[in-house]
């Protein structure tokens, strides 16, 4: 199969493409669209995907539960998440670094909706999905992800080319070379 039809497969298929000898990433931007700066994650990823063209890396927006992302990690041997978050000390625009040990869960949901993404994945690993070894989570503080509105705040906008700068470091830092 030549090289253009594997990848329109893949992406019909929405499968990685398995490139031999390299580490096949996808950077996913987390978020909605209509909750204001909540949808950081999606206009960073947006940016990115404008800086990165390999063929190694996959960049996606999604907007869904920790669940949904499950199917979107599989096959992957590292994720990159870039998704807005809101601390009690926090300025907002600056950015963590977090993996998903640095989050505090008690591992209980009542439902399948109320599972939170570090529950999901360990969920999916105990059912065997191919989920990335290595999953990096880039949050970026924000003020108001509640109420209606397409837009980020000006602070939270600010902080985007930031975020793709670190974003692009931490790529270049774990390269596939």
């Amino acid at each position: 199969m030549g090289l253009w039809l594997s990848l329109a497969v893949a992406m019909v298929l929405k499968k990685p493409l398995r490139i031999i000898g390299k580490v096949r990433t996808i950077i996913l931007g987390m978020g909605n669209p209509m909750r204001g700066d909540d949808s950081v994650g999606l206009h960073a990823v947006r940016a990115l995907r404008d800086k990165l063209n390999k063929l190694d890396i996959t960049v996606i927006e999604a907007s869904g539960t920790g669940m949904d992302c499950l199917e979107l990690l599989a096959g992957y041997d590292r994720a990159v998440i870039i998704d807005a978050i809101h601390t009690m000390e926090g300025k907002t625009g600056q950015i963590y670094r977090l993996e998903l040990e640095a989050f505090d869960t008690n591992g209980y949901a009542n439902t399948s909706h109320d599972l939170d993404f570090v529950i999901a994945i360990e969920l999916g690993r105990r059912l065997g999905l191919a989920l990335p070894r290595q999953i990096v989570i880039f949050a970026i503080e924000v003020g108001d992800a509640h109420s209606f509105s397409e837009k980020c705040t000006a602070a939270a906008r600010q902080a985007i080319p930031n975020c793709v700068r670190i974003v692009c470091q931490e790529l270049s830092e774990h390269s596939n070379a």
